[in-house]
């Protein structure tokens, strides 16, 4: 049984409600310090969300639901829902990026990064992490844009296209035929930068959102941003 994404987090937050959740929370309380503070899930959730905590504090606490999360018995399963609802702002933005992708339908994409979130939490190496949120969410949504790109070379070798004439095409929401056109003519003045601009400065995704897409990192993905919009504004001061 299929269930919208919203439904999926009212579930989640009607879960965390019960006495038997309620239970797990007082365990995680009574072992923990950053999570003591909190009387009940909702509070702790509302101080990740809308809180005045800063930064540190923030990560913190998610650090300590980690910990929680990969340990075992039932407190892990609570610290887990915990965590999927801290980031879940965080997840939706995933959900819509990967739709306007067309990575699958949105039942399929709900399900993908429900299982990636969890697998992310169950196996993230502390040691090597600065910040939680941020690192979990690049790391599911760069996966999940691995695995779509890996199926549509399978794909493309399987069809004997030439993958030149059909590369990039289908992420940007105007279609293979459109997208063909807008590629070919930003191509022509941009090079290798041009899915670079229009992942940007066409279709509204952020510079680190491009970079995690095309596997650069965020320093170099604005380097050649700028360059490439310089390049483009000294172009059409070229006409006419």
């Amino acid at each position: 049984m299929s269930f919208a994404w919203h439904e999926i987090r009212d579930n989640f937050m009607q879960s965390s409600s019960t006495l038997r959740f309620q239970h797990s929370f007082e365990a995680l309380r009574r072992t923990s310090n950053p999570i003591a503070a909190f009387r009940d899930p909702a509070a702790m959730l509302d101080a990740l969300h809308r809180g005045a905590a800063n930064p540190d504090q923030k990560n913190i606490v998610l650090t300590t639901l980690i910990e929680a999360a990969q340990s075992d018995g039932p407190p892990a399963d609570c610290a887990l829902t915990v965590l999927l609802l801290a980031l879940w702002p965080g997840l939706d933005a995933i959900r819509r990026r990967s739709i306007w992708r067309r990575i699958g339908s949105p039942e399929e994409v709900a399900s993908e990064i429900l299982a990636r979130a969890t697998e992310a939490i169950r196996s993230l190496d502390l040691q090597n992490v600065n910040w939680i949120a941020a690192t979990l969410l690049r790391n599911i949504e760069r996966d999940m844009i691995r695995a779509r790109q890996r199926d549509t070379a399978r794909e493309r070798f399987a069809s004997g296209a030439d993958p030149d004439e059909v590369a990039d095409t289908g992420d940007s929401g105007i279609g293979a035929a459109g997208y063909a056109r807008l590629n070919g003519a930003v191509r022509k003045l941009l090079g290798d930068d041009a899915l670079l601009v229009i992942r940007v400065a066409i279709e509204g995704f952020s510079q680190t959102e491009a970079a995690v897409e095309l596997g650069l990192t965020e320093a170099a993905a604005r380097k050649r941003y700028q360059r490439a919009m310089r390049r483009l504004s000294d172009a059409l001061q070229e006409i006419p």
